[in-house]
């Protein structure tokens, strides 16, 4: 077998942590400046300030996932430190939990998505490490 040389691009060491962060603020992993989504939680093909494209990555569910597991994390031990402690009407309980959970589950996703898909960027996973076929 072969192994096909990367490009002097793709060669290089990308740092995953500043790439992380940049992802974490749905911002573009290579910049640092260029929005990567637009609206909700569509991904731009492409980085509009570095041209870096973005149209290659495949969060598919995992942005999903990661905030499930987060907010309940979150929430399920503060559930029952609130309950235990100061014993709140369960409606009281439910809407306050209701809310919460809904609140930080969307302000969680598009933050997901974009730290995954610098992840990707970073670690040069799904053809973000190969020229661009133009």
């Amino acid at each position: 077998m072969t192994d096909t040389p990367l490009p002097a691009d793709a060669a290089e060491e990308r740092d995953t942590k500043r790439a992380l962060w940049n992802g974490l603020r749905c911002r573009c992993p290579n910049c640092g400046s260029g929005p990567m989504l637009k609206g909700f939680l569509t991904v731009r093909d492409h980085c509009p300030v570095c041209r870096e494209d973005f149209y290659h990555h495949r969060a598919d569910d995992g942005p999903a996932y990661l905030t499930i597991l987060i907010v309940g994390h979150l929430m399920a031990p503060l559930l029952l430190v609130v309950f235990t402690t100061w014993e709140p009407e369960p409606l009281v309980l439910f809407t306050i939990f209701l809310i919460a959970t809904v609140g930080l589950s969307l302000f969680l996703l598009p933050r997901m998505k974009g730290a995954l898909v610098a992840f990707q960027w970073a670690r040069h996973m799904h053809g973000f490490g190969k020229p661009s076929e133009a």
